[in-house]
């Protein structure tokens, strides 16, 4: 029997199996932040164990409160400062060089097809996009990766998606995904990898493809995995064209970690989205899910465009498209954060950032502070926040706030509207 991407990625890493459920796989990266890592790199210290298993396999940023708030998040960042220093981790980015990790670190390069990737972020299942196996792990798992460069799993159960038919004008990645996870529901995907594929994938974007598998833990899901194709070798080309004379060799190589026809799967959903609509959460949970008709008119408080989800150049260009020579509607706070200093400038460059700001938006360094409710756009209790971020949770970005999750044509709308609307009617006016 064939085997899905996932069973060749794990059986190409596997150091050990001490039984059939349980693989230990050797690390190709190992990414670290300043909410998570300062906790695992303390212990380690306790333990007189803290050293590093290699340290050009290590990915450090300081992004999730970015310059630092009070002394409490001043702390993380020295904590891990001192100890990229001491390792010389040569791929740290502390503030003007860092940006939201799970932008930036693609941007850079560090991931490739086939490769296995660690953080104690959630979120970490972003990178799946790129034909690797990522996710996201607690403590001791971050722990043992950093000073041993392993870490355990259960034997990898897939569910395939397939996706068919194309999107309207004014449907994203963003909107597929919500309507996924609508459909399978929260715990649809646990323990489970999402395999996405067909048509509708293969033409999106690398972008996109973030996007749909930054939320597959929204589903439950460990990991949310794409197949390499050419869309992958040429956003990677900047850094693997030392190692392939051409992009077509590079696709070719790629190609080995395809899943095989006969592989077999948990479970295959096949999906029509030629009729999806734009698609917002209500409620407190991801699959709490509708059309954004159906909302349409809920008052807000405050639009959020940024983040791991949506805080690239594509989403920044989708919501400026919409904004370009309008006004945030009164009583409307807008912020916006470009992922990575990389996108703040670019959107400099082509005049999207002049566009926000014409238009009343608060423009922020990057950072992943307001996603989570820890600093710049916080919400006070009863505010209504049209954002898209990856998750809705009761409290979320503030206690007692409301988080509608949606597009960035979606949020741009509703800043313009003053009241969560579909976006269609704006676009290209």
């Amino acid at each position: 029997m064939g085997k899905t991407i996932a069973e060749k990625i794990f059986a190409a890493h596997l150091k050990d199996q001490p039984s059939p459920e349980n693989m230990v796989l050797n690390l190709d990266v190992v990414m670290c932040h300043e909410i998570t890592t300062p906790i695992a790199i303390m212990d380690l210290v306790e333990k007189g164990m803290d050293q590093v298993f290699d340290p050009t396999k290590i990915k450090a940023v300081i992004d999730h409160v970015t310059p630092a708030k009070d002394s409490k998040t001043a702390m993380q960042g020295k904590i891990m400062r001192d100890w990229a220093k001491r390792h010389n981790i040569k791929d740290f980015f502390d503030i003007g060089e860092n940006g939201v990790c799970h932008a930036l670190f693609p941007e850079k390069g560090f991931v490739r097809p086939g490769y296995t990737v660690i953080m104690g972020d959630s979120h970490t299942c972003t990178h799946g996009a790129f034909g690797a196996f990522a996710a996201g792990v607690g403590t001791t798992d971050l722990e043992v990766g950093i000073y041993k460069g392993v870490c355990s799993f259960r034997a990898p159960k897939t569910m395939k998606i397939v996706l068919e038919g194309s999107l309207a004008q004014g449907v994203t990645a963003k909107d597929v995904i919500l309507a996924i996870i609508k459909k399978i529901t929260v715990n649809g995907a646990t323990d489970k990898i999402i395999e996405f594929v067909g048509p509708v994938v293969d033409k999106m974007t690398m972008a996109a493809r973030m996007t749909l598998c930054n939320m597959a833990v929204e589903a439950g899901g460990t990991c949310g995995i794409c197949l390499p194709d050419r869309v992958t070798a040429e956003y990677l080309w900047p850094f693997i064209q030392g190692e392939f004379a051409t992009i077509d060799d590079a696709v070719s190589e790629y190609t080995k970690w395809h899943s095989d026809p006969d592989a077999a799967y948990e479970q295959v959903i096949t999906i029509d989205v030629s009729s999806l609509t734009p698609q917002v959460t209500h409620g407190f949970k991801p699959d709490q899910v509708k059309d954004v008709t159906e909302l349409a008119g809920s008052p807000i408080d405050q639009v959020y465009i940024g983040s791991c989800t949506n805080g690239r150049i594509e989403d920044l260009r989708d919501a400026a498209s919409i904004l370009k020579g309008k006004k945030l509607a009164p009583g409307v706070r807008g912020i916006v954060t470009p992922a990575t200093p990389l996108i703040y400038s670019q959107a400099l460059e082509e005049g999207i950032i002049k566009i926000f700001m014409d238009a009343g938006f608060c423009v922020l360094n990057p950072t992943c502070g307001a996603c989570l409710g820890m600093s710049s756009g916080v919400l006070a209790e009863g505010e209504v926040c049209a954002s898209t971020t990856n998750r809705n949770f009761n409290g979320r970005m503030g206690k007692g706030g409301m988080v509608h999750l949606m597009s960035p044509f979606s949020a741009a709308a509703a800043a313009v509207a003053g009241t969560i609307v579909d976006p269609r009617p704006y676009l290209n006016k």
